[in-house]
């Protein structure tokens, strides 16, 4: 166990060290949730709507795109000696995971902060189901950024990737209309969005006025967490391939 667990919480507290000695990072980190709910979030209509949405964007590709430390870290050599290590791969994808979810963990509870502006207020143990729901999200899209991570060569690539994913999902996530509202195709592709479960769970917590038509949260979390483990499954199975060792 303890050849497993050494190698997760080196790994985890190196992103945190890493990202706390980048200052101009620090800066953009505390300030970009503020930047972003100032000039979006006041222009739209209904604050307490929106509030979710903002909060699961600003989770989503603070995840997303702190993965892209690993992009460097294979032109430095660093991932090359976690590869020839004996620690196992799992533990490397845990590590460098757990890191880069805290780091977007805290940036979605910094905009959380900012809740009271919009008229949200929660109890204490709908706040500690949130601050949960947040820290699900944040694993799952930084699983998500790992495993594509994985396979770029430039972080010009990378943000293209992901810039295309991303964004489509999160507009038809219900961040700014609900499934009921929509027609078609694009209502049958929120069903099968899984971000539409997580911006519905988030919303289940902070929106009282969510109807009973949608998910409920039990099913929710459900498909949060399988996503997540599908994640971390498909990340870890593509770490151990001896062709990525080899490409690092």
């Amino acid at each position: 166990m303890r050849r497993f667990w050494l190698p997760v919480e080196t790994l985890w507290w190196r992103e945190v060290l890493r990202f706390w000695r980048e200052k101009a990072r620090v800066l953009g980190f505390v300030g970009s949730p503020l930047v972003f709910w100032l000039v979006i979030g006041s222009g739209f209509g209904d604050l307490a709507f929106f509030f979710p949405g903002a909060v699961t964007l600003t989770v989503m590709f603070s995840a997303v795109f702190s993965t892209m430390t690993l992009i460097e870290d294979r032109r430095e050599g660093f991932l090359l000696s976690m590869l020839v290590s004996p620690a196992p791969r799992s533990s490397m994808v845990l590590g460098k995971t757990l890191g880069s979810a805290t780091l977007a963990w805290l940036q979605g509870m910094i905009l959380m902060a900012f809740g009271p502006l919009t008229g949200v207020w929660l109890s204490p143990g709908a706040l500690a189901a949130a601050t949960g729901v947040i820290f699900l999200i944040s694993l799952t899209f930084t699983l998500l950024g790992f495993l594509i991570a994985w396979h770029m060569e430039s972080t010009q690539g990378f943000h293209a990737v992901m810039n295309l994913v991303l964004f489509p999902l999160w507009m038809v996530s219900g961040s700014l209309f609900t499934p009921e509202k929509a027609h078609g195709w694009i209502r049958a592709i929120m069903l099968v969005n899984p971000l539409t479960y997580a911006q519905t769970a988030l919303r289940r917590l902070l929106d009282p006025r969510i109807g009973a038509e949608a998910p409920g949260l039990g099913l929710c979390l459900a498909v949060m967490a399988v996503c997540a483990l599908a994640l971390l499954i498909a990340a870890t199975a593509a770490a151990r391939r001896r062709r990525s060792f080899a490409s690092a």
